[in-house]
């Protein structure tokens, strides 16, 4: 598993500015006016540092990026970042800043001189997500020494390392379990990488095959029916509010997705390993919730499988019924996560009444075609808890979008042999899926659906990840939980 750089805060000593081995970061504000420690590396520099920044290569810079003068006079370290950045700079533009420094790290540790700017939390976790690699394959292995990113602030107190890193290992896991390949990440493997999660407090409890039988989760159970890899769902409760009903999370968890006898054409399908993206979110958060002790009630609960081709598959025109008692015409197998879903969700509600339920997915191809890789599909039955969540992921820079849901959409899951089909038409193609998970919540039940199938994997590298998983919703959910539970909601 990827281990973040180890995130240090001191109070700033100019006099060990000279010593330090390894890279040292400035911040600069856009006027180009030189504060306490920018000032002292200049000195130590012989004026290296004033000169770039009277450069026409200085105003040039974008702010949040950085420039790197290599092998300076006067400082043992081997290169200055000049990082460029306001004082009062907001969020997103302090999280870039501080990917440009994580950008750098490059296995050596670095001196941040960010003086008195007011996001030095923001520039602390930005570094730490950007120096981001998965390398469990490579034949060099994970690292095992990694970096420390050491932060010399005015006020120290400003920066809680413990809660900045706690996101980032919530991140970094979602990460590492959508970038797993399915031969290593199967549904026993990923169900005891969260049993795992006990030691940090969070209880864990996997439900097996007779165990869903026996709840009647027959959806979920056909679409691994055709796998040798057992089906499972796992349920993780993070205990840290008072007497409140929880907070649900609920992922879908397909380690690989083959479409089933509705199979999927060759190319691209190496990608399905992601197909487990909704799981691995909510993975993530039930880790940052236990690292960071979080004052809240939430259970997360991943419904894991694999859908492969086989003899005993599920075949479409097969009726299958819910856990809820509604039967399912299967049109289409690999229409198969929000058969997953609704019997995990419906179970959800069953045993832990909650006050909310989110759900997340790597669902349809529709909404990239609709809203491309920046951002998430948002569908919800209440517009307080929808606003609530949007708000969140807007300040965490997150990017999503409500779209709609009506019965004109609903209609087009009726079925002649069944209560209903898994698919509708092409048009709209994520709208129904999210008006086919939307019958399986209870009325009275505030409900979220995350389509993430865009953004929870990217071709590109983004501003604080490197090009592959993304690790999407883990900030803003936490974000979310923490609105919620200052709210007495959570």
């Amino acid at each position: 598993m990827t281990t973040p750089a180890t995130l240090l805060v001191t109070q700033l000593d100019l006099d060990a500015i000279a010593t330090f081995d390894g890279r040292v970061a400035v911040i600069v504000s856009n006027d180009g006016k030189l504060n306490a420690p920018a000032q002292r590396l200049n000195k130590l520099t012989k004026g290296a540092v004033k000169r770039f920044i009277e450069s026409e290569a200085f105003g040039a810079l974008s702010e949040g990026s950085a420039q790197e003068l290599a092998f300076p006079v006067g400082l043992k370290a081997e290169s200055v970042l000049i990082v460029k950045l306001q004082r009062t700079a907001h969020t997103q533009l302090a999280r870039k800043a501080g990917a440009a420094i994580g950008g750098a790290l490059n296995k050596k540790d670095v001196l941040v001189l960010s003086g008195s700017v007011k996001r030095a939390s923001d520039v602390a976790l930005g570094a730490l997500l950007k120096a981001y690699a998965f390398t469990d394959h490579k034949s060099e292995g994970p690292a095992v020494d990694v970096p420390t990113v050491t932060f010399a602030v005015t006020k120290p107190e400003e920066i809680d390392a413990e809660a900045v890193t706690a996101l980032a290992e919530g991140v970094f896991f979602t990460r590492d379990l959508v970038s797993e390949p399915a031969n290593v990440l199967t549904t026993t493997e990923f169900a005891n990488r969260l049993k795992d999660l006990e030691a940090l407090g969070v209880d864990v409890e996997v439900l097996e095959e007779a165990d869903l039988e026996a709840l009647g989760m027959r959806t979920l159970l056909a679409v691994g029916q055709g796998s040798r890899s057992p089906s499972k769902v796992v349920v993780m409760q993070w205990k840290g509010g008072q007497d409140e009903s929880p907070l649900a999370l609920v992922g879908k968890g397909v380690v690989f997705d083959t479409g089933g006898i509705s199979i999927k054409p060759a190319g691209g399908m190496e990608d399905m390993t992601m197909d487990m993206g909704g799981a691995g979110v909510v993975s993530g958060v039930m880790k940052s919730l236990a690292l960071r002790k979080a004052p809240a009630n939430v259970v997360g609960l991943v419904g894991i499988v694999e859908n492969m081709p086989d003899g005993n598959a599920t075949r479409p025109g097969d009726v299958i019924k819910s856990m809820k008692g509604d039967t399912v015409e299967i049109i289409n197998t690999d229409a198969e996560g929000r058969m997953v879903l609704c019997d995990v969700m419906w179970y959800t509600q069953e045993r832990f009444a909650p006050s909310g339920m989110i759900d997340l997915a790597t669902l349809t191809g529709a909404i990239i075609v609709g809203l491309g890789h920046e951002n998430a599909g948002v569908f919800s039955n209440n517009d307080a808890f929808c606003n609530a969540f949007l708000k969140s992921a807007a300040t965490e820079s997150e990017g999503a979008w409500r779209m709609p849901l009506g019965q004109a959409y609903d209609d087009q899951l009726k079925s002649h042999i069944a209560d209903m089909k898994n698919v509708g038409t092409r048009a709209g193609g994520s709208i129904t899926a999210a008006q086919y998970l939307q019958r399986f919540v209870k009325e009275g039940t505030p409900w979220i659906h995350l389509d993430i199938a865009g953004v929870a994997s990217v071709k590109a590298p983004t501003d604080l990840a490197p090009k592959g998983a993304t690790g999407w919703g883990v900030l803003a959910l936490n974000r979310l939980i923490d609105d919620l539970a200052a709210a007495g909601e959570a």
